[in-house]
């Protein structure tokens, strides 16, 4: 039997609301020596990603620009579940929106926390195929996305070398991999 214990939350207060995310400190006490630390959450909704998968095991990844990083990142769609969507609809709203494509087909490939230090949501994934093309990327003041198609077996070769570099992204393609292989 593990010696480990949980911590117990003393007080929650919210200390900013972030758009998309609200951060908390929570005021902990130690199961070992009673003492209590603050330490700090993300509150936000669900997230999904979906690998979009065509006949002839293509990628639909988009490129966007990211502001955290400062770059052009080489991704999957994927986004927030809002508006009280389950997340396979919202992840069939994303890829419409960043793709301009639907899918006749759905598989769930599983849940991850993104990170579970900071954030208090899940990241769900979804395989999408039997694509067709129902209209034209959606553009936005804020996002605009380029559709690029790229073979699944290089896929592995582009997060090796860094190109695909998303964390969430590469666990997306991570539970693709382990359900299906790499190619």
């Amino acid at each position: 039997m593990s010696g480990l214990r949980p911590w117990t939350v003393k007080n929650k207060r919210k200390v900013a609301d972030c758009k998309v995310f609200e951060a908390y400190e929570v005021l902990s006490q130690s199961p070992y020596d009673q003492s209590l630390h603050p330490f700090y959450l993300l509150h936000t909704g669900d997230w999904v990603n979906v690998i979009p998968l065509t006949g002839d095991e293509r990628v639909v990844l988009v490129r966007q620009w990211r502001h955290g990083s400062r770059q052009f990142t080489l991704e999957v769609p994927g986004g927030l579940v809002e508006g009280g969507l389950e997340p396979l609809a919202a992840a069939q709203e994303e890829l419409i929106e960043e793709t301009g494509r639907r899918a006749a087909t759905w598989e769930s490939l599983g849940h991850v926390n993104p990170n579970p230090a900071l954030f208090d949501n899940r990241l769900h994934t979804f395989l999408a195929t039997d694509l067709c093309r129902v209209g034209s990327v959606t553009v936005t003041d804020t996002e605009r996305t380029e559709v690029e198609l790229v073979p699944l077996a290089e896929v592995p070769e582009l997060i090796r070398r860094g190109v695909i570099d998303h964390a969430l992204v590469v666990s997306a393609f991570a539970l693709l991999f382990v359900r299906r292989g790499p190619g």
